[in-house]
C-alpha cells in the first residue's frame, strides 16, 4: 500500500499549492484531471468518474536539492504556537503534532502522537495507515475499527487544518486504487487487514457493507471479485455471484479489463470455457489504456484456456505475443 499526505492552499481557480513531506508542488487542472509540478518531478493524474480511483503517470525529472528545506517549511505550517496550544484540547494537539512529525518524515514519532489521540477518527486512520505500512495488520485493524465506530465525525480535523490524505491499496496483483479517508477508505482498509489476517469472511462482510451503499462502484466490484475467486475455495455460487455482479461490461478502462479477467476466471471454474475465452478476447480487443502487465495477465489466462480446450496452436501464438511484450516473462502456473 501507499500513502499520500499533504496540506493544500488554493491560489487561483483550478490551481492549488500542495505542501507535503516530499516538498512543495503546484497542481493545475479541473476536478478529476491534474498536472502537478514539484520537487519530485512532474506527473499527470486522471480520475475515473464514479470509482474513487485515479491513475498517475510520472515524467522523468531531476530531483530538487531543496526538498528537505521545503519539507521543514511545510511541517512548520502545522506548528500551533504557544498561545494556540493553550486553548487546543490535548488530543487535538497530539493529532496536529503527529501530522507535523509525519511531514518531517518521522513515522515512529508520528505514530506515538496519533496513539494519544485515538478519540479522533482522523488520528485512528493515520495510526492505522502507519501500521499498515509496516504490515502490522492486527494493530492496523484495531485502529480502523475505532475510526469506523466514529465514521460520522471523520474529516472534521482534516478540514480544519487543511490536510488532504489519500490511501493507495492494492486491489489485485494488477490494479491499485486511491481513496480518501472516508467510509469507503476505512472499510477497504479493514477488508485489507482481514484478508492478511486470514479472515476472508470478515473481509467479505466489510466489502458487502460498502457494496450495499455503492452498488455501481467498479473498485468495490473488483475487490469482491478478487476476494471470492482468490481467497475462497471453489464454490459455484460464489462464481455465479461474480459473473452476475460484473455483467456484460465493455472494456472502457483498465479497471473494466481487470473485472473481465475475474469474470473469465469465474467462468473457467464453472467449466464454461468458451464464454471465459470470449470474455478475455473482448478484454484484449479493447486494451487501449491497459498496461503491458495487465495485457500479459489477460493473454496468459487465455493461453491456459486454449490448452484446456486443446487449441495448442492458438496457445503458442498467444505465448509468442506475451514474450514480445516481455521477453523475461516466466509463468509459474
Amino acid at each position: 500500500m501507499g500513502f499520500r499526505f499533504w496540506r493544500r492552499i488554493g491560489i487561483l481557480p483550478g490551481v492549488t499549492l500542495n505542501l507535503s513531506k516530499s516538498g512543495a508542488s503546484v497542481s493545475v487542472g479541473p476536478r478529476g484531471t491534474k498536472f502537478t509540478v514539484g520537487s519530485s518531478g512532474k506527473r499527470m493524474s486522471l480520475g475515473l468518474p464514479g470509482t474513487g480511483m485515479f491513475y498517475t503517470h510520472k515524467f522523468a525529472s531531476k530531483a530538487s536539492s531543496t526538498g528537505y528545506q521545503e519539507s521543514v517549511s511545510n511541517a512548520s505550517a502545522l506548528d500551533l504556537g504557544f498561545f494556540k496550544r493553550l486553548i487546543t484540547p490535548d488530543e487535538e494537539e497530539a493529532f496536529v503534532d503527529g501530522c507535523r512529525e509525519f511531514l518531517f518524515g518521522s513515522s515512529a514519532k508520528a505514530l506515538k502522537h496519533f496513539k494519544k489521540a485515538m478519540h479522533y477518527p482522523e488520528s485512528a486512520v493515520m495510526a492505522g495507515v502507519l501500521y499498515l505500512k509496516t504490515e502490522d495488520f492486527s494493530h492496523a485493524k484495531e485502529c480502523f475499527e475505532i475510526a469506523y465506530r466514529n465514521i460520522d465525525k471523520l474529516g472534521r480535523l482534516f478540514k480544519k487544518y487543511k490536510i488532504y490524505a489519500e490511501i493507495s491499496l492494492e486491489i489485485t496483483d494488477e490494479m491499485s486504487a486511491v481513496f480518501t479517508p472516508d467510509i469507503k477508505g476505512v472499510l477497504l482498509c479493514l477488508a485489507e487487514c482481514n484478508q492478511h489476517l486470514g479472515d476472508p469472511y470478515q473481509a467479505y462482510n466489510n466489502l458487502m457493507e460498502l457494496y450495499k451503499l455503492y452498488p455501481d462502484d467498479l473498485v468495490l466490484k473488483l475487490s469482491l471479485a478478487e476476494l471470492l475467486i482468490e481467497d475462497f475455495e471453489y464454490d459455484k455460487d460464489n462464481c455465479f455471484r461474480v459473473v452476475t455482479m460484473i455483467g456484460n461490461i465493455q472494456n472502457k478502462s483498465p479497471i473494466h479489463a481487470a473485472l473481465m479477467l475475474y469474470k473469465a476466471r469465474a467462468l473457467k471454474k464453472m467449466n464454461l470455457l468458451a464464454p471465459a475465452r470470449d470474455t478475455l478476447t473482448t478484454a484484449l480487443r479493447g486494451k487501449k489504456e491497459c498496461s503491458d502487465e495487465l495485457s500479459i495477465v489477460l493473454r496468459y489466462e487465455r493461453v491456459l484456456l486454449y490448452k484446456l480446450m486443446g487449441h495448442k496452436g492458438r496457445a503458442k501464438a498467444d505465448m509468442e505475443r506475451i514474450y514480445a511484450l516481455n521477453p523475461y516473462f516466466s509463468a509459474s502456473l
